[in-house]
């Protein structure tokens, strides 16, 4: 069982060195002021300031109202409405990086609407396949935005 605790202490941390690492990157590219305005590194350099800010704010804080090692962060029931959500959305990327964007975008409609939503296979398969179609549509041929095409797409002359 993972408590509350644990989870913010590490979060904040987390969070903490995002912010310190983003902040140290930032002076790589220099963080004043230039004849020509501000220097790259300044916007990402402030932003990282604020991220440790609140990374040690929420370390504080954790610390100050220590709550009890016993109470979970998440219960069994939680656990699954997390993982019904993340794991399809794993599966659309694993499945997108070998048969592109499409065909992994119309898998996904289809797997969460039949078995998280009820939906017939039928009601499924169409708003899935016509979603894939509409996206390629938009993004291809109206913003001229490619996005990452697998074997059918290929095969299709897509």
């Amino acid at each position: 069982m993972i408590s509350r605790f644990g989870a913010e202490l590490v979060t904040a941390v987390i969070a903490t060195v995002f912010g310190l690492t983003v902040t140290l990157g930032a002076l790589e590219f220099g963080i004043g002021w230039s004849p020509s305005g501000p220097e790259p590194g300044a916007f990402p350099f402030y932003i990282g300031l604020l991220i440790t800010a609140a990374g040690l704010g929420i370390i504080i804080q954790t610390l100050v109202q220590k709550r009890s090692s016993a109470e979970a962060f998440l219960t069994a029931e939680q656990l699954r409405a997390v993982a019904s959500f993340t794991l399809p959305i794993i599966g659309l990327v694993v499945v997108s990086l070998w048969l592109g964007l499409y065909v992994g975008m119309a898998l996904y409609l289809f797997f969460t609407m039949t078995v998280q939503g009820g939906y017939r296979i039928h009601t499924a398969a169409l708003v899935g396949i016509g979603m894939a179609v509409f996206m390629y549509v938009v993004l291809e041929i109206g913003f001229k935005t490619p996005l990452l095409k697998g074997p059918l797409e290929n095969a299709l002359g897509l």
